[in-house]
């Protein structure tokens, strides 16, 4: 194996090599700098005190290389193939369940509706003791997360511990395809469509073009539809223009790539019949959408076809391709980076400039550059897509970051789905007093302690004022600040009580109605989604 590595990079600089006649060709830095990598293998495999892993010190030396240019230029090797295809397909051999890691124990998060896991029995909280006779004591989620995929119609037997009890199941792996569209429904008082969208994964424009014909087929009366691609960090470019061609005409320019070569350079056009062109039309955003994300927001928001709402997207302009590589590996390359109908790019990091401690610098304001929408309306590029209606993102307390942590949240939820058989529908199932004083009750039996913002600078200050001297002039006062302030934090489960509430409730409903019944249960107190149906409703 190591001999073929080195043959062949030598290989590789014997072909370039005529080039160095000419010093200041670039083929000959690069068959230099060939030779260079082949020599220092070479010497590290006969010189260096212990064995060397071709293998693994060539990935080591492959990824630093690749990490240099930007955070979307990757190399697969064979054994990492299951994930080119949940990244490409959302699709993996697995038994379909999410895990968590919680101290030295990893346990059962949220196996997914109808797939193995979910057929076996295996419930969220359940502890993973050990896959295929191999413990998972010291594992990270990586670790087991791999051992559990493997090709579609092999066995995995897991060992499992719930309730103290100890037991096994055997599950056969299927290919697990994760839905890119999770839920479809109404918002607001039942006349405005909603379309969840996670991934831009193969048959995404499909999904989304099935659900919005079943929507419009239910409710002919329907006064609008939005899409929300909160969290959608993106996935493959034809989905997204496919995506925007139910909303726009056929031959609708979406988006344009240019590259360093110029023959691959394309305008995607849109190429179907669309199914509505007039309907009111609204796009929620955030931080965490990006790529194929931007492409429909921002090319929507270019054509002046929808409201996009929400908080300034991510800001990731770049287009990878997935080449082939030799022993079945892969690369994922950047090649070229697109616009929308505009001319913007919305590319937020300039990863060919890097400030003096190596980082990637944003581009400055001074180099942002003016676009027009289709009706004239100015857009710029260089940031991301910024919302038509921005609304500030909602930031969590920290009683309900400490519930979190502590997984206080979690285990009330697997508790109560244990004692209840059933609740209600999602749509109609709600935290009552009852259930939240039940919680309250199990956070005294488990001693909650969180800090906060406050007292963390009160013993900063206490902490500087020792060293300069002014800790005993002050200390009388920092213990009244710390007496107030803890009486205040014992009413926090009052003060954030619908905060806590929205958290209780959605991992509830995720363990009797699965990711559907917390989407379809969490809309109707979403402030932005509300927020959409208020602006779709002003065209109407």
């Amino acid at each position: 194996m190591i001999k073929k590595i080195v043959v062949g990079l030598i290989g590789l600089v014997g072909l370039i090599g005529p080039l160095r006649t000419q010093t200041t060709d670039r083929g000959f830095e690069i068959a230099k700098n060939l030779e260079i990598f082949s020599s220092v293998y070479k010497n590290l495999n006969l010189n260096y005190v212990d064995d060397v892993d071709p293998g693994k010190t060539i990935k080591v030396a492959i990824d630093a290389m690749l990490s240099s240019l930007d955070p979307y230029t990757n190399y697969f090797p064979e054994s990492d193939i299951e994930d080119v295809k949940l990244q490409l397909l959302g699709e993996y051999g697995g038994v379909g369940a999410l895990i968590m890691q919680r101290g030295d124990s990893i346990l059962i998060s949220e196996p997914y509706k109808g797939l193995p896991a979910d057929e076996a029995g295996l419930k969220a909280g359940d502890r993973i003791l050990a896959v295929g006779g191999e413990s998972t004591k010291g594992k990270t989620t990586a670790d087991v997360s791999s051992a559990m995929r493997g090709q579609a119609g092999t066995s995995v037997t897991l060992r499992l511990e719930r309730e103290g009890k100890e037991f096994e199941r055997t599950l056969t792996r299927r290919a697990i395809k994760l839905p890119n569209v999770p839920y479809s429904g109404y918002v607001g008082d039942g006349n405005v469509g909603y379309i969840k969208l996670d991934e831009f994964t193969a048959d995404a424009a499909k999904n989304v073009r099935e659900a919005f014909v079943k929507l419009k087929k239910e409710n002919p009366s329907m006064k609008g539809v939005i899409l929300d691609l909160r969290g959608n960090g993106g996935g493959l470019m034809n989905e997204a223009v496919d995506i925007v061609n139910i909303w726009v005409p056929r031959g609708t320019l979406v988006v344009e790539t240019k590259g360093k070569i110029a023959a691959k350079n394309m305008k995607s056009l849109t190429r179907l019949q669309p199914e509505d062109t007039e309907i009111p039309l609204a796009v929620i955003i955030d931080g965490s959408s990006a790529s194929a994300s931007e492409i429909v927001s921002g090319s929507l928001q270019d054509l002046d076809r929808a409201v996009i709402i929400g908080q300034r997207s991510f800001g990731k302009g770049l287009v990878q391709n997935i080449l082939p590589m030799p022993y079945n590996s892969q690369m994922k390359v950047t090649v070229s980076k697109y616009y929308i109908p505009s001319g913007r790019c919305i590319q937020a990091i300039d990863y060919s400039h890097r400030d003096e401690n190596g980082r990637a610098i944003k581009v400055p304001d001074s180099l942002k550059t003016a676009f027009k929408t289709k009706s004239g309306r100015t857009v710029y590029d260089g940031f991301g897509i910024e919302p038509d209606i921005e609304i500030e993102p909602e930031y969590m307390s920290n009683i309900a970051i400490a519930l979190t942590q502590k997984f206080l949240i979690f285990d009330y939820a697997t508790r109560f789905y244990r004692s209840h058989e059933s609740i209600a529908p999602a749509a109609e199932f709600e935290i009552t007093d009852e259930i939240y004083t039940d919680f309250c009750r199990f956070l005294k039996e488990h001693s909650l302690t969180y800090s906060t913002t406050t007292e963390r600078y009160i013993k900063q200050l206490r902490d500087i004022a020792k060293q300069e001297k002014y800790d005993s002039a002050i200390e009388q006062q920092l213990k009244e600040m710390e007496q107030r302030l803890a009486s205040e934090k014992e009413g926090d489960l009052t003060k954030h009580r619908d905060e806590i509430c929205d958290m209780l409730k959605a991992e509830i409903l995720t363990r009797y109605y699965y990711d559907e019944g917390r989407l379809q249960g969490a809309l109707k107190t979403d402030p932005v989604v509300l927020r959409a149906v208020t602006e779709l409703k002003k065209n109407n």
